[in-house]
């Protein structure tokens, strides 16, 4: 599978001189404009020379912009479909006979996953974790795609803690969970398009109440980006009709890991007690 720009940008990032740097993130942050709009019009706007941009294209192994360019529109084509136009066109997809299907999603989630790591700048994955640890409550958000995504993180990181609740819960409602939210706590938002209003408002609330809010998207486009405190852009590449959670997964057992580890010998006794209770209650099938 060819590399995504996004892909190609993290992997260099660090041998990159800082106009390089300002060009590709200019790129990132505006996909659409890159795709649309005159070299002259994009290196004024970003204030840069036109050689910079040539220049990044050079150091990712482009032959010249242009061809970043068509990259650049051929993504932005891809992320605009419908998921019902992407399972029609993976119904209609003939398959090189030398590669099956599930190599070539496994093939995809592990360069979303290689590219994820890559772009994670050192002390950044540590940071966020210190804060939710740190946190008198977190509060997950996560609608639509992203449901299952934050049950699954609530029911880990339950296991160590008690302060870890899911936002808008069925019977709940978003009003209620954010009520009384200072900067003692922390929100995490896991959103991907279409982004659902619950989880973009409930970040924006949470960030003007004073709360920690750390996000994790897919899109610079997300309107919620701007109210975070850290945020995390995951590549979600697939042959699917459906962009992948398997690098977001990974992110989010990295980052509870590293929290269970700051919540020290508590989470070690919390955890045996939580095991203990399952048994009691029958929860679970003892050996």
């Amino acid at each position: 599978m060819t590399d995504s720009f996004e892909q190609r940008l993290a992997a260099q990032y660090g041998s990159l001189s800082t106009r390089l740097r300002e060009a590709g993130d200019y790129i990132a942050d505006n996909p659409m404009s890159i795709a649309t709009r005159s070299l002259r019009t994009l290196a004024s706007e970003a204030k840069l020379a036109p050689a910079t941009f040539t220049r990044l294209a050079h150091a990712l192994g482009y032959d010249n912009f242009e061809e970043l360019r068509e990259v650049m529109r051929g993504q932005i084509g891809r992320r605009m479909l419908p998921f019902a136009d992407r399972a029609d066109r993976l119904q209609n997809d003939t398959l090189d006979t030398h590669e099956s299907f599930l190599s070539r999603y496994a093939g995809a989630c592990q360069e979303n996953i290689a590219a994820l790591a890559g772009s994670i700048e050192p002390g950044q994955l540590e940071a966020v974790a210190d804060r939710l640890a740190k946190a008198r409550r977190v509060v997950l958000l996560g609608a639509l795609g992203s449901t299952g995504i934050a049950e699954y993180t609530a029911y880990i990181a339950n296991f160590f803690g008690d302060n870890w609740e899911i936002g808008a819960r069925a019977g709940s409602s978003l009003g209620a969970t954010l009520a009384g939210l200072d900067e003692r706590d922390a929100v995490l938002v896991i959103t991907k398009p279409p982004f659902a209003r619950s989880s973009i408002r409930g970040a924006i609330h949470a960030h003007e109440q004073g709360a920690y809010v750390a996000l994790i998207t897919d899109s610079r486009s997300c309107p919620a980006l701007h109210a975070a405190d850290a945020s995390f852009i995951v590549p979600t590449d697939s042959p699917h009709f459906y962009t992948s959670y398997v690098a977001t997964l990974f992110l989010l057992e990295a980052i509870l890991a590293l929290v269970a580890k700051r919540a020290g010998p508590r989470a070690t006794e919390r955890i045996a007690e939580v095991e203990r209770r399952n048994r009691l209650l029958e929860e679970v099938f003892a050996r």
